[in-house]
């Protein structure tokens, strides 16, 4: 019966028109969607012949089959693990929640895989996953190679402070004789 409902459905939505707003083609400013004529003389309200049609209760799909998807089933937005494992595989199928992490995400679709539940906003769940290991992979690579080239550039900084220290050290000794010379020749030439 299900089966001969959504056949049925396919067949009316190829028919079912577009529902644009009156006067759509002639402003270009107005969006593409639908909007109610309101206009006391409007032509499409009063639906006469010729004019756009109207979204009307003719234009439903069976009340049975109402919101499933393709296949037949009840999208389900899941936003956890949990939520993913009270569905059943037979009757629903599952939209992971955008707000879920890549993480989450992954084991979701591992965990869908394992329970057979249909995911709708992924098309194929084994190159997703291995995509999503691979940029992992390489991120981590990228992460060893600059603590790699830190570590390089950290010993040399280090000598280079220790031998620059000593000449400083040095020069400042040479520096504070100087001035400890000329407080003692002033203090003379005062007395």
């Amino acid at each position: 019966m299900k089966e001969k409902l959504l056949k049925i459905r396919k067949q009316l939505k190829k028919r079912k028109p577009a529902f644009t707003r009156q006067d759509i083609n002639r402003y270009p400013r107005l969006e593409v969607k639908w909007r109610k004529p309101k206009g006391l003389h409007a032509k499409m309200r009063r639906k006469l012949k010729g004019y756009k049609r109207s979204p009307s209760k003719g234009w439903k799909s069976p009340a049975l089959v109402r919101g499933l998807d393709a296949d037949g089933l009840m999208p389900v937005n899941v936003k956890n693990i949990k939520s993913l494992l009270s569905l059943n595989p037979e009757e629903e199928s599952a939209i992971i929640s955008s707000a879920v992490g890549m993480r989450k995400r992954i084991e979701m679709l591992k965990e869908a895989i394992k329970l057979n539940i249909k995911i709708l906003n992924v098309r194929d769940i084994q190159a997703y996953i291995k995509d999503y290991e691979d940029s992992l992979k390489k991120k981590k690579e990228e992460k060893l190679a600059v603590q790699k080239k830190k570590e390089e550039k950290k010993p040399e900084k280090k000598q280079d402070k220790k031998l620059t220290d000593k000449i400083l050290s040095e020069e400042e000794k040479k520096e504070q004789e100087k001035k400890e010379k000329d407080k003692a020749l002033i203090k003379k030439d005062a007395i």
